[in-house]
């Protein structure tokens, strides 16, 4: 579990910053306007801390302005292979 201090932390700040501005779409949710980032394989369970590849962005406190769901919530310290994802008509992972 991450505490507070390394969430404020200089470095993970500057990579939530890259991550977030190479997208916004929630890798739960698939919407975006993510405004967080999670750890894909989660740090309990091995994840690396600060690393780009093992960070994506989802939805955090407020939730998916779209879908309303909580999806960091909904995540947990499940990997993302765990965690039901929502499938829409449109393929919002498929990038532009």
């Amino acid at each position: 579990m991450t505490t507070g201090d390394e969430l404020t932390s200089y470095a993970y700040r500057k990579v939530r910053e890259r991550i977030l501005a190479a997208s916004d779409v929630c890798i739960v949710c698939g919407h975006g306007a993510a405004d967080a980032v999670d750890h894909i394989h989660p740090r309990s369970k091995g994840g690396a801390k600060l690393d780009p590849d093992n960070l994506a962005p989802i939805h955090g406190n407020a939730g998916c302005p779209v879908c309303l769901r909580k999806c960091n919530n909904e995540k947990g310290d499940r990997p993302l292979a765990d965690v039901v994802q929502l499938h829409t008509s449109v393929d919002w992972f498929a990038g532009p």
